[in-house]
């Protein structure tokens, strides 16, 4: 006999990103068309994200992207209704409380800058463990006493929507009641940055998403947390409810290291079958987050695959003009705001394209209500090497 899955639902959010170190002022910095891209000194352009306030001793055994992470999750954490030691104190089961994180360097920066300085001197002790990229949800687990799991996903920018694609299998199959899942990464400096600007994707003066003057994206960082609880043990607890975890899909394009599909093949499988798992139809969906980096490429693979599939009528936002590129961070932030776009019913606008390439429905200068015609909205991330994951969310009553 079939094992009968169990319905999951996202109860908290948690975000720092370059709009700001909370979930309140990425949604109020969307809503109103703020953007977070600037200038530097070395004449690239970024999106950064505040340094979090943790205390001094906590920070300095963490790099940046797991600063970040801890700051998310402890902002969903208390926004699902939880208590920072319910796990600790044995009030929930900690073995049933499990963590799941994106990201694509981890700590990077704590290489780059070991690397400066190794020859002639030792290195900080701690310099591997805070490196590493599951360093991030090693933390979370340890400072909200999360003992159930503590997984990492690397699969470039997908990273982060196939870490909550994951979580919401394991609650789904019972492995786990609660879990912690998004993304997070901090790799802005100048080494990451020549790398991209060499190979042309990244942009030197902003964020144009679906513009026909697009010619990169913008590094952003930050971090974008859910919590996902199966639907029973939140409607138990009495939880506020953003809405219902879906489905979600995953697909390879298996054709090129950094560009896609250009007949869109890859993307259109993922949606089909984020689709497939929702137990929903193209007619279903109401909104979709798009990945839309402003690359001239993959701006032009996405808006053919959701044309296919969902015609010229969804309503499409795209909200890397405003933030950035977060990378592994991307899709976990994304799929906040399109919690956030559910509950609200309120679709943020994008910034930074002017004069749009192509037919889509993509919200422009101000937000627009969400249709009242279905009930699932969409966001989606696609990385180098052709990772294709979509994660589908469903309004809840």
């Amino acid at each position: 006999m079939a094992k009968i899955l169990r319905r999951v639902v996202v109860t908290g959010c948690g975000a720092v990103t370059p709009l700001g170190p909370d979930t309140a002022s990425l949604w109020r910095g969307l809503l109103s068309g703020e953007c977070g891209v600037r200038a530097r000194d070395d004449g690239y352009v970024a999106a950064p994200a505040p340094t979090p306030t943790l205390p001094p001793v906590q920070a300095r055994t963490m790099n940046r992207s797991a600063q970040f992470a801890v700051t998310a999750a402890r902002e969903a954490w208390a926004d699902a209704g939880f208590g920072p030691r319910d796990l600790h104190d044995g009030i929930l089961d900690p073995a049933r409380v499990g963590v799941t994180l994106g990201t694509i360097m981890g700590g990077i920066e704590v290489l780059l800058t070991a690397d400066r300085i190794v020859h002639g001197r030792p290195l900080a002790p701690r310099t591997a463990p805070m490196a590493i990229p599951s360093a991030a949800s090693a933390h979370i687990a340890m400072d909200l006493g999360a003992r159930g799991e503590a997984r990492t996903v690397v699969s470039a920018c997908a990273s982060g929507t196939e870490a909550i694609g994951q979580a919401l299998d394991r609650i789904r199959h019972g492995h786990t009641d609660i879990a912690i899942a998004g993304g997070t990464e901090a790799i802005i400096n100048p080494t990451v940055l020549g790398s991209f600007a060499a190979m042309r994707a990244l942009s030197a003066t902003g964020s144009r998403p679906f513009d026909r003057t697009r010619d990169g994206f913008v590094l952003g960082e930050g971090a974008g947390l859910l919590i996902l609880e199966s639907r029973d043990h939140a409607l138990a607890r009495g939880a506020r409810i953003y809405c219902e975890a879906a489905g979600w899909g995953l697909s390879a394009d298996a054709h090129h290291v950094v560009a896609p599909r250009p007949d869109a093949t890859g993307i259109t499988a993922a949606l089909t079958k984020a689709l497939a798992d929702a137990d929903a139809v193209p007619s279903d969906v109401a909104h979709i987050n798009a990945h839309a980096t402003a690359t001239v490429a993959g701006d032009a693979a996405e808006t053919r695959a959701l044309l296919a599939l969902f015609g010229p009528d969804v309503p499409v936002t795209a909200p890397k003009g405003a933030i950035g590129h977060l990378q592994g961070g991307a899709g976990g932030v994304e799929a906040v705001i399109t919690a956030l776009t559910l509950h609200h019913g309120l679709i943020p606008p994008t910034v930074g394209c002017t004069d749009q390439d192509g037919t889509l429905n993509l919200v422009t200068e101000k937000p627009q209500p969400l249709p009242a015609n279905g009930n699932i909205a969409l966001s989606n991330s696609y990385g180098f090497g052709g990772h294709n994951a979509v994660l589908a969310l469903r309004r809840h009553p």
